[in-house]
């Protein structure tokens, strides 16, 4: 436990300084889980990663990610051709290529794969959040980085940036506001996350709610508060989709604004609970 401890703290710096700012709403709700999931991932046994210098290939992973809207460049991914396997030359059967079916070989991540085909979805917002969860405890059977422990360090380090991939993929695409934002730019639309409210209406109704998180007698309040939070980011989930399908990106703009603000009153309540 103690050895855990003093794993967790430098990696959760490396994670909070290398992932892109859409995972900032993420890590803020699931600050332990996120990176418990990479540290205790459960999807090819309910055991520890017995290796530590798997943890440390996976603060490799996060310390070489660089983030900048379409493009994601690590040192070897780089390097990487996933034209034919690295290991046994065989061409890929399907595609995404992050596992060679022919040798069994954990392929060095192709960035110009999107989060989107990762998983095998089309590129929208609404998702089968039950499809996306199969498809990513699949491949963590294939490239999970305690599978290739014993295999050349080559791989092991291809398996620590495939599976932080991954991860990052799946936390992304399974949080609507992070979602949002990543469609976004994939498009080549960046938003300013820490845009200030220029809205009289909404920078009223926002402080009224946070009045009312502030001044809520017990639990069962803050619960109705949440909940209704939860109905508007539903609510403005919804006029992304309209705004995003009519290619209006202004209007999904103003639908992320809306969306970060709610989500945020709603990380406010998840720490009073």
């Amino acid at each position: 436990m103690n050895r855990t401890k003093k794993l967790w703290k430098p990696f959760c710096q490396v994670a909070h300084r290398a992932l892109p700012s859409t995972s900032r709403f993420k890590l803020s709700n699931y600050n332990y889980n996120f990176a418990t999931q990479i540290y205790f991932l459960d999807c090819t046994s309910s055991s520890r990663i017995q290796n530590p210098s798997l943890y440390c290939g996976l603060c490799y992973y996060f310390e070489n990610l660089k983030i900048s809207g379409r493009s994601f460049c690590s040192e070897s991914a780089e390097k990487a051709s996933n034209a034919t396997c690295w290991n046994c030359n065989e061409a890929p059967k399907a595609a995404p290529f992050l596992f060679c079916e022919s040798c069994k070989s954990v392929q060095p991540v192709d960035h110009s794969v999107d989060y989107f085909q990762i998983f095998g979805l089309e590129k929208k917002y609404e998702i089968g959040n039950e499809k996306l969860e199969g498809k990513y405890k699949d491949w963590q059977k294939r490239i999970h980085p305690d599978l290739v422990h014993s295999k050349s360090e080559k791989e092991r380090e291809y398996a620590a940036e495939q599976s932080g991939r991954v991860i990052e993929a799946y936390h992304t695409l399974t949080n609507p506001l992070a979602r949002a934002i990543y469609i976004l730019r994939l498009e080549g639309v960046e938003v300013n996350e820490e845009e200030t409210v220029s809205e009289a209406e909404l920078l009223m109704e926002i402080m009224e709610i946070r009045e009312a998180v502030e001044d809520a007698a017990d639990s069962q309040t803050l619960k109705e508060i949440q909940s209704q939070m939860q109905e508007k980011l539903i609510h403005w989930g919804n006029s992304f989709t309209d705004a995003y399908q009519n290619r209006n990106f202004d209007e999904a703009r103003v639908c992320i604004r809306r969306m970060t603000y709610y989500h945020r009153v709603n990380e406010e309540i998840a720490k009073k609970l």
